[in-house]
């Protein structure tokens, strides 16, 4: 990998310059426009290629990153801001996650012994539960911007977690995927490992954090088994998704409030679903979602990983590079 410096002219179209960041030596669009059509240019300073030694804490904030012998959950850009600990029975540790071989590896680690928080709050979506047994980390890019086009290339974790890739705004949060890696022996669930579930969620009352829209679409293959690249693009008119560089999918602002209107009782008649327009800040994490299941021990947890892997009490959520594009006006925004 080589570090890509660009030209003054890049410059001059608002390409944010960024030393320490990695792309290969050649020109790097999307998967699903490599002649650049679109005319994208590359936001350097959201983008992570993973392919260096030292995770770049200028552009990532590690929840839960360890100090004196305990995780803390202060957002060094916003000190005073209440920091979430993660979906319980898991919580978010600073400790889980590696770079190897030019990726970045999130980690879900049967951890008894961890210094566990003692809250135990009443969730937005589920029942209170203790945090217990189950480490996992999360990720959160300092950089806001507005628009774009996302892709991520990743592999699940192949175990009963999930491994997400989302975003948070203003009242808002963008969901790209949230990828339940195995659902055991449950014939009612079996479809959850190749299934792709994004959302547009609306913080606001009287949504207040449900979907505002979202989709299931059927895969057609299991997310942990290998590497994809799924890409989101957006703008204030719609949201296209692809993946491996094909449209899968694609939903109107307009298509966004009917559905919201249909699905979301007392809304006001003006309400507009399509929140989708405000900056967002990227999300890598992993939890665990109680009403699909979860590891109730290390064995559990690691049932699937290779038979070389099956004592470490850890399963591993992959990803090789998240790279946003924005249009040449929307750089900075």
């Amino acid at each position: 990998m080589i570090i890509k410096q660009y030209s003054t002219a890049l410059f001059a179209l608002g390409s944010i310059l960024s030393t320490s960041f990695q792309v290969s030596a050649e020109t790097v669009f999307p998967l699903s426009d490599p002649d650049n059509k679109g005319n994208w240019a590359l936001n350097t300073s959201v983008s992570d290629e993973f392919d260096v030694s030292t995770l770049d804490e200028d552009r990532w904030f590690v929840v839960g990153k360890f100090k004196d012998g305990k995780p803390q959950y202060v957002h060094p850009d916003k000190p005073e801001k209440w920091v979430w600990k993660g979906r319980a029975p898991s919580q978010f540790s600073g400790r889980n996650y590696r770079l190897e071989g030019g990726k970045l590896k999130l980690e879900a680690r049967w951890e008894p012994d961890f210094p566990f928080s003692d809250e135990i709050r009443k969730p937005v979506f589920g029942e209170p539960m203790k945090h217990e047994n189950i480490t996992v980390p999360c990720l959160i890019n300092r950089r806001s911007f507005t628009y774009g086009y996302v892709e991520i290339k990743s592999k699940s974790a192949d175990a009963e977690v999930t491994s997400a890739f989302w975003s948070m705004g203003p009242k808002l949060e963008f969901d790209f995927f949230e990828s339940f890696g195995d659902s055991r022996e449950d014939p009612k669930k079996d479809h959850l490992d190749s299934e792709l579930w994004w959302s547009i969620r609306d913080w606001e009352k009287p949504v207040g954090g449900k979907p505002s829209y979202t989709e299931r679409k059927d895969l057609g293959f299991r997310m942990a088994d290998d590497f994809h690249v799924y890409g989101v693009e957006w703008n204030e008119k719609d949201v296209k998704y692809y993946v491996d560089g094909k449209l899968l999918s694609s939903v109107s602002a307009e298509q966004v409030t009917a559905w919201a209107k249909e699905n979301r009782e007392g809304l006001p008649e003006d309400y507009n679903g399509y929140v989708a327009t405000k900056p967002i800040n990227l999300w890598l994490d992993m939890e665990t979602f109680p009403w699909h299941g979860y590891p109730n021990s290390k064995e559990d947890l690691e049932k699937n990983s290779p038979e070389h892997l099956k004592n470490d009490g850890v399963v591993d959520f992959e990803v090789e590079y998240i790279r946003v594009w924005q249009k040449p006006e929307q750089l900075g925004q």
